[in-house]
């Protein structure tokens, strides 16, 4: 299937690591022009040689939670691109814990860099012919596990803003949706790192796929790319959610 996404100018948050670079490499094998970001310079190098010859990718330093920088980088992106058809706001403070500093890294990262990335490449998304929105948010935004809290709470927040944000601009022909993954394990990941560090909260958590093993990064980059894709062009303001049966609540 043609996704309809060459020459698509595409800017992804949170772009070196794990599910944010698997969509980098998504949308680049799709033939869209991908702007990424990460805060640590090393790891934007790094990506940038992994995606030689991948297709045109350019990576940049910024730190999510700084309005101000994510704004400056759209704005730049957008003219070193000459314009943006989607934005997908990927990055998480991944703030589990349930503390202060916890609540405000995930409203201000998860939250509102959503919010803010949103609202920065609005007036470049009307002026496309395909603009798209997706955040990722979680399973853990749409029912309760070990991760309510700051960053559960979050993550249901951003389902929330997503959906009425497809309602408010469905007449301009932005279309605005989210995919909630399930676990998902890479090496450097959190689930790599729960692996070792907690053993018994990981093999609860494997026993609860159905599939009998977690998720993979390019596993939930495909619907990711398919979703901001002219393709489906009638999709907006759906949660999808991508966890092999993990969670148990009926969407209706």
């Amino acid at each position: 299937m043609d996704l309809q996404l060459t020459e698509k100018r595409v800017l992804v948050t949170g772009g070196t690591r794990g599910i944010g670079f698997a969509i980098v490499e998504a949308f680049l094998d799709e033939g869209a022009i991908v702007g990424y970001c990460a805060r640590d310079a090393d790891s934007v190098t790094k990506t940038q040689e992994a995606l030689a010859g991948r297709g045109r990718a350019v990576g940049s330093v910024v730190d999510v939670g700084d309005g101000e920088a994510l704004a400056a980088w759209v704005e730049s992106s957008a003219a070193a691109f000459g314009g943006i058809d989607c934005v997908v706001a990927n990055v998480s403070a991944l703030a589990i814990p349930d503390t202060e500093e916890n609540w405000q890294q995930s409203l201000n990262v998860d939250l509102m860099h959503t919010v803010r990335l949103a609202r920065a490449a609005m007036p470049h998304l009307e002026r496309s012919d395909a603009p798209s929105i997706i955040a990722i948010s979680s399973v853990s935004g749409r029912e309760s596990d070990f991760a309510s809290g700051p960053y559960g709470t979050a993550k249901t927040a951003i389902v929330g803003y997503i959906h009425g944000l497809a309602m408010q601009l469905a007449d301009k022909g932005i279309r605005a949706n989210t995919v909630s993954p399930g676990n998902t394990y890479f090496e450097g990941g959190v689930w790599a790192s729960i692996e070792t560090g907690d053993p018994g909260l990981f093999e609860t958590a494997m026993s609860l796929n159905p599939t009998g093993h977690m998720g993979t990064p390019r596993e939930v980059a495909a619907p990711v790319v398919f979703l901001a894709s002219p393709v489906a062009s009638r999709i907006s303001g759906t949660n999808l959610v991508v966890d092999g049966a993990l969670t148990r609540g009926i969407q209706l």
